[in-house]
């Protein structure tokens, strides 16, 4: 068993919004519900505002009233008129430049584009103002006489007047963002800024916590639903269950993993009850790709992925590829003295209720720098860079994790001496250097 460490009570409605996070819909039906809501509420004081002026006899004021959303109609017509043809131009225009960057970079950036909150609130008000546009202009009355009048949209006019400046506001912000989601600079640092994010919400290294010792395995719990990557898991639903039932539970492929109908997936250990079988249905989630929810390794095989493709003979980009190498650098430097691998999630009473692996520090080692070394022969500009970022992890880490990084060094070393032929291209070749040739 892995080396374990401890981290706060997760939130049971964790995953779920994470989940929402990766979807584009949720975000555009809980504005358009708003904006309905609110729109009721509008119509209700126009009618109450109206109402309290004839009351009191004053008819100039709801004259004054009814000129004034007379004269906003056209506004409100043209608003109505134009913003689903806008909405419909520029999304088409930013799926088109998000393509361009999935093929220019690797087609995992796509996630970041669902998961921008910029993109998502940008949607959901251009919606919410065209459908705010048209029940606008459901409340207008063919009545002018201040006497018999109903209601007069004031209120609701101003409120789309408001929607249209928001629009227009978060339109600019909208392209700023998606110019930059063109910039590999942006796009690594954003990955980087995820993957940190997770590694804050991991354990820190605790030197004092022991081997942990669970005792036979006394069943296992397969998975029931369809096939998939492993996303996360609902780990407050099962260390309850695993509290509940007297046992211990452990999740044995590790996040990220491909699972299929059958797979082994939690082992129980412990004396106590059997958990129903269909726990895992609810506390295990599969999907089609991985996300940062429990993935501590995603972060570098997005990067790395960004940088091999940087070194395919189509792209011949090796300055993205040297790019990349920071942020993995980076992100490796960050672990070099975090304990990996298993984490351990306690009850309330601190007993040990669910054991979930991870990542070693080798394979986030091997993830980071594998492919980029390989396709990095006969490219100065990164060996250079990986060599000098080995050395400076080399000067971080303790004793025990400087092998898989020696390992790489040496590695990338006999592939340059096969390949390169001259003496002097060789020398240059493996000269540390954190710009790669500047």
């Amino acid at each position: 068993m892995a080396h374990g460490t401890e981290h706060s009570r997760p939130r049971m409605l964790s995953p779920l919004r994470e989940h929402l996070r990766d979807t584009f819909w949720f975000a555009p039906v809980a504005a358009l519900v708003l904006v309905c809501v609110l729109w009721t509420a509008a119509d209700a004081l126009d009618t109450a505002i109206v109402s309290a002026a004839q009351d009191a006899g004053e008819y100039d004021a709801v004259s004054y009233y009814i000129g004034i959303a007379q004269d906003a109609q056209a506004v409100v017509t043209a608003i109505s008129t134009a913003m689903m043809t806008f909405i419909g131009v520029v999304f088409s225009i930013s799926l088109v430049a998000v393509q361009m960057a999935s093929g220019q970079f690797s087609p995992r950036v796509v996630r970041i584009f669902v998961r921008s909150r910029i993109t998502k609130a940008t949607f959901a008000v251009f919606l919410s103002t065209f459908a705010l546009s048209l029940l606008v202009l459901t409340a207008y009355e063919g009545e002018t006489d201040p006497r018999l009048v109903e209601s007069v949209p004031v209120v609701q006019a101003f409120l789309t007047v408001v929607m249209v400046a928001l629009s227009l506001l978060l339109f600019i912000a909208y392209v700023n963002a998606t110019l930059r989601l063109m910039r590999v600079s942006h796009v690594a640092e954003r990955i980087a800024a995820e993957a940190f994010r997770l590694l804050a919400r991991q354990p820190r290294q605790d030197e004092g916590s022991e081997e942990l010792d669970l005792g036979q395995v006394r069943a296992y719990l397969t998975y029931e639903g369809h096939a998939g990557v492993l996303r996360d898991v609902n780990v407050a639903r099962l260390v309850r269950v695993a509290r509940r039932h007297g046992v211990a539970l452990r999740l044995l492929p590790r996040i990220g993993d491909f699972v299929v109908p059958g797979t082994r997936v939690l082992a129980v250990h412990g004396e106590g009850r059997m958990p129903s079988r269909r726990l895992t249905r609810f506390a295990v989630s599969v999907g089609v790709e991985r996300t940062f929810h429990q993935d501590l390794g995603l972060g570098l095989r997005q990067l790395a992925d960004i940088g091999q493709r940087a070194l395919s003979p189509a792209v011949n980009d090796p300055t993205t590829a040297v790019q990349c190498l920071d942020r993995i650098v980076q992100f490796l430097a960050a672990t070099a003295h975090r304990r990996l691998g298993g984490v351990r999630h306690r009850d309330r009473r601190g007993a040990v209720r669910l054991v979930l692996d991870g990542p070693s520090w080798t394979d986030l080692v091997d993830l980071g720098l594998t492919e980029i070394r390989l396709c990095s022969v006969g490219n100065p500009q990164v060996t250079r860079r990986i060599l000098a970022g080995v050395d400076d992890l080399l000067s971080l880490v303790p004793g025990d994790r400087r092998e898989p990084l020696l390992r790489h060094r040496t590695l990338l070393v006999q592939a340059v001496e096969r390949t390169v032929p001259e003496a002097a291209e060789r020398a240059f070749a493996l000269e540390a250097d954190r710009q790669g040739i500047g």
